[in-house]
């Protein structure tokens, strides 16, 4: 890379060079990039990676909203992708030149089937009903932030804590790879091995080549490891298509195919651009749901909502900074203020878009594994989902299989700083056990942080250091009881 400045050293150049070194030393400059030790060219690869590896949200959200309302009406699967994609694309864009860090936002999965399990299946409650929902968790939240609760409850989190949350997010992508693959699947009595323990079928040796391949790169310090990993896995996967015609796990007609590709099948496309249709936008009753339910089931359901993506998010942004290396001494990232903002924003926007909450994703994880290290790569992700609402048909062709191999990797990565835990410390090391534990096996962000930060606080009064407990650790803690038992809340109160 050329210096800023350089072309005075050639005066002949002067017409040209000076503008063009003077805006890559601006955008430099802007986002940090020399600063955190990185370069475009691993900010443009990480962008890539972590657009690759959260893609599948653009067939998987049409597929989990692609139900009836409590009414009967359906939101139409391409409205759905095309506004997910463009939601998508403009939030990670903003998180990329506000808050300048390395982390992409989408529509946010559980908290999409939350949507649309259990609240748009009401009857009476419509999609513009349950999307209101949303849209107010997204304002209540960006109040919170605004307020500064919601960042003095991150800073009030201890250091070790932290750390475990960072791991235990490590644990739970990686199970998200191995399932996703296929490579576990559920059994008796949980996860078992493959199909029916035993490891069978095309995609699954996509998945094994591909995750082989990538570690072998990795290991030998070859830039772009996981972005060529990805591309060649998809290569692949395309040929044994054509060749072998597998086709999906579960066909058009519910039939069960159980050595077929998980999610996309990766046959080239018949086109390569569609015109996006965004007829969702705007589509949302901020109070009609006051009206079918009543009050207090709505403050229940925005309640749920907001606690999910709360502390997710919280989780989220440590684990992504943690990776990257961008954390303080207390374990809290940069600009932590405008990362909250722009998720709180992101969260209200879903909503409105009809598209579901929209929260930070920790398959950004997966870019910063690539060398991502500032907000220039979220710029470049939102880019690629723009893209995407005219290019979903290329897109739609790689498969999980493929992509699941960087999940189950920047995983490993990140449990590294297990660590950083003192595991001499019962009262810490307990809490953050249980935070590590239950985020794979519960399959929730949530939980994990609920059981670890309730944990905490038993076991510092059992050893009398109330004195030790921050006073939001109190608040956080009373929380995540009701949280935890909000199924007999819900009876008690007739809903």
């Amino acid at each position: 890379m050329v210096p800023p400045g350089s072309g005075t050293l050639c005066p002949m150049a002067t017409t040209t060079t000076p503008k063009a070194s003077g805006f890559k030393g601006a955008i430099d400059r802007y986002f940090e990039i020399t600063a955190r030790g990185s370069t475009f060219p691993r900010e443009l690869r990480g962008g890539l990676v972590t657009f690759l590896a959260m893609c599948y949200i653009l067939a998987l959200n049409p597929i989990i909203l692609g139900g009836p309302d409590g009414t009967g009406a359906v939101l139409g699967g391409e409205r759905v992708a095309a506004a997910t994609a463009l939601v998508a694309g403009v939030l990670t864009i903003l998180m990329g030149i506000v808050a300048r860090f390395p982390l992409a936002i989408a529509a946010g999965l559980g908290l999409n089937a939350l949507v649309a399990f259990g609240i748009a299946s009401i009857p009476e409650m419509t999609w513009a009903d349950a999307m209101g929902l949303v849209v107010l968790e997204g304002i209540i939240i960006l109040i919170l932030v605004f307020t500064g609760f919601r960042e003095a409850v991150f800073k009030a989190v201890p250091t070790e804590l932290k750390t475990a949350i960072s791991v235990g997010i490590g644990l739970f992508i990686a199970l998200i790879g191995l399932v996703d693959a296929g490579f576990v699947s559920p059994g008796n009595p949980v996860l078992q091995l493959g199909f029916n323990g035993s490891l069978a079928g095309w995609p699954i040796l996509v998945f094994v080549l591909g995750l082989l391949a990538m570690a072998v790169l990795w290991f030998k310090k070859v830039k772009g490891a996981i972005l060529y990993s990805i591309i060649g896995a998809t290569v692949l996967a395309v040929i044994i298509e054509l060749v072998a015609k597998i086709g999906p796990k579960i066909g058009a007609d519910g039939t069960v195919n159980p050595v077929g590709w998980s999610s996309t099948v990766p046959a080239p496309p018949e086109k390569v651009a569609a015109l996006p249709d965004f007829g969702l936008l705007g589509q949302f009753s901020l109070f009609g749901s006051v009206e079918k339910i009543g009050i207090v089931a709505v403050i229940l359901l925005v309640f749920s909502l907001m606690l999910a993506d709360f502390f997710d998010t919280m989780g989220t942004m440590v684990a992504v900074g943690g990776e990257a290396g961008l954390l303080d001494e207390k374990g809290n990232p940069p600009r932590t203020r405008q990362i909250l903002v722009v998720d709180s924003v992101a969260a209200a926007a879903g909503g409105a878009a009809s598209v579901s909450s929209n929260t930070s994703y920790i398959e950004s994880a997966a870019g910063v594994g690539e060398g991502a290290r500032t907000g220039l790569a979220s710029v470049v992700t939102g880019i690629a989902f723009l893209l995407a609402t005219f290019l979903s048909p290329l897109v739609a062709m790689v498969p999980i299989e493929a992509v699941a191999p960087a999940l189950v990797l920047v995983g490993f990565l990140m449990a590294m700083g297990v660590t950083g835990i003192d595991w001499k410390k019962f009262d810490i090391a307990f809490p953050a056990f249980l935070v590590m534990i239950l985020m794979p096996f519960t399959y929730s962000i949530t939980v994990g942080i609920g059981a670890g930060f309730i944990s905490y606080v038993v076991l510092k009064l059992a050893k009398r250091k109330a004195s030790e407990i921050h006073p939001l650790m109190w608040v956080s803690s009373v929380l995540f009881v009701i949280y935890f038992v909000q199924g007999p809340i819900r009876a008690a109160v007739g809903f």
